[in-house]
């Protein structure tokens, strides 16, 4: 599921903040001193995690993203707030606390595989000094944001008082609140939109073992009463996501290689309150979050994903259903961009593609042959009666956009409705553009934005007024 939109939600994100730090080497012995593996060290990293991470996920979806929390008087707070500043963020609602440590989680990683974790922090509820900070921090700026994200790890911070103000605040603005939630006791959370817990943690919550269908709706709806949620969801791990509105649906993974699930968790509501503040419903949005899971899970480490990387693991997973391949000019414009970062080959054609015959499929096939991703420029109706007159199109746009999107060769369809599709092409930044033979010795519209032109000649005997007559002539 691809969520398309011009719009740029904020999001205020609320919790413990952390900085991940990653040991990084080799182990090709064993200590002499204790039965423990010797790692040789090649490289160490540091970045945000915890509910720094959930921020990342949605600077990564290209929301605005206003941060909460509370850091200690030392080297890791000092270093987090300069990486919340190197990602554009204001740290205005960064409380410091006197001798309270900032949490930093340090994992030692061979070959790929965590060996070891090892953990800074006070779990200790933070001051009422902290609180009132806080406090005054997001009644400053609730109003300013489409939805809040209370990203929750048990480090003290989302104290009950801390949760509750924040859920009065943005219920009287009619803001929604998504709870990422530790510990047994739910009541702190009591009116927000929804919660996330995964299986394990639902079971803690509910005292239900989620085993089968029955269970899980069970559980869905003891958490949507007991704690006075608009939705219910669970995660479910490789299980996919379990969702409540007014009937229970379980969304399924897609994940096809699992190197690590550090964070996958504050992808899930990052994704999902980005969709519910553009408006997606619930499972619209459960879909796109259990996609941008599916390519964090395959990276190592606490991660994101972009909606580049979300649209080209759907296609190259074949997942999701044609439609999803028609975009707007501004989500089409953002995922090129995603996927030139990536060093993948655009190209890109158009045409007004009215009845499909074999002329065109051959067309397109070679056409996607010039590159990694083909990206098709639909005449909209009122473009082609211009071009054909009023008795063209004999199909829709929104028909001939659908069964173009169903093609395996195309990777994304976009309808103009300006004359030539030059604005569209500037917008896209191709490397590459495809026009048919008959075009030889021609202008061709957009070759002054692109590095390659590439002509392909038409399968002979092939098209669309010919099958127009041959109906008519019948």
């Amino acid at each position: 599921m691809i969520l398309s939109s011009s719009l740029r939600p904020t999001i205020l994100v609320v919790g413990d903040l952390m900085i991940d730090h990653y040991i990084w080497g080799g182990c090709e012995r064993i200590s002499p001193e204790a039965p423990v593996q010797v790692i040789d060290v090649k490289r160490e990293t540091k970045t945000l995690g915890g509910a720094c991470n959930v921020m990342s996920n949605l600077i990564a979806l290209e929301a605005s993203v206003l941060s909460c929390g509370v850091v200690g008087e030392d080297l890791a707070g000092r270093e987090l707030l300069g990486f919340l500043q190197e990602l554009g963020m204001e740290s205005k609602g960064v409380i410091t606390q006197k001798g309270r440590p900032t949490t930093q989680k340090s994992r030692i990683i061979a070959s790929n595989q965590q060996v070891v974790r090892v953990d800074w922090e006070n779990k200790s509820p933070i001051s009422e000094e902290s609180e009132e900070a806080m406090i005054a921090y997001i009644r400053s700026k609730l109003s300013l944001c489409d939805a809040v994200i209370l990203s929750d790890y048990g480090k003290g911070v989302l104290t009950p008082r801390v949760c509750q103000t924040i859920i009065q605040m943005a219920k009287t603005l009619q803001k929604r609140v998504l709870v990422d939630p530790k510990g047994r006791d739910y009541s702190k959370y009591r009116g927000a939109s929804l919660l996330t817990p995964n299986k394990k943690e639902a079971k803690e919550a509910t005292g239900i073992e989620i085993n089968d269908e029955a269970s899980l709706k069970k559980a869905l709806e003891c958490l949507k009463k007991e704690c006075e949620l608009e939705f219910s969801v669970i995660t479910l791990s490789e299980d996919g996501i379990g969702i409540f509105d007014q009937a229970l649906e379980r969304i399924p993974t897609i994940a096809q290689e699992v190197y690590d699930v550090t964070g996958a968790g504050d992808t899930v509501i990052a994704s999902l309150a980005y969709g519910l503040s553009l408006g997606y419903p619930l499972r619209e949005c459960a879909l796109f979050a259990n996609a941008a899971a599916a390519v964090v899970v395959g990276k190592i480490g606490s991660a994101t994903a972009t909606h580049g990387e979300i649209a080209e693991y759907l296609h190259s997973s074949h997942q999701g259903e044609s439609q999803e391949r028609i975009l707007s000019r501004d989500s089409i414009q953002k995922i090129a961009k995603q996927w030139r970062s990536r060093g993948r080959k655009i190209v890109f054609t158009n045409g007004c593609f009215d009845i499909l015959h074999a002329g065109h499929v051959q067309y397109l096939q070679k056409a996607k042959a010039c590159g990694d991703c083909l990206i098709v420029g639909l005449n909209s109706d009122a473009s082609v009666r211009r071009l054909k007159g009023e008795l063209r199109p004999i199909n829709s746009q929104e028909d001939r956009a659908l069964v173009l999107s169903g093609l395996e060769a195309v990777d994304y369809v976009v309808v103009f409705d300006e004359e030539t599709p030059y604005e569209l092409i500037r917008a896209i930044e191709p490397d590459v553009l495809v026009k048919g033979g008959d075009y030889e010795g021609k202008e061709v519209v957009g070759s002054d934005l692109v590095k390659e032109v590439k002509l392909i000649e038409f399968l002979e005997g092939r098209s669309t007024s010919a099958v127009v007559k041959k109906i008519q002539g019948s």
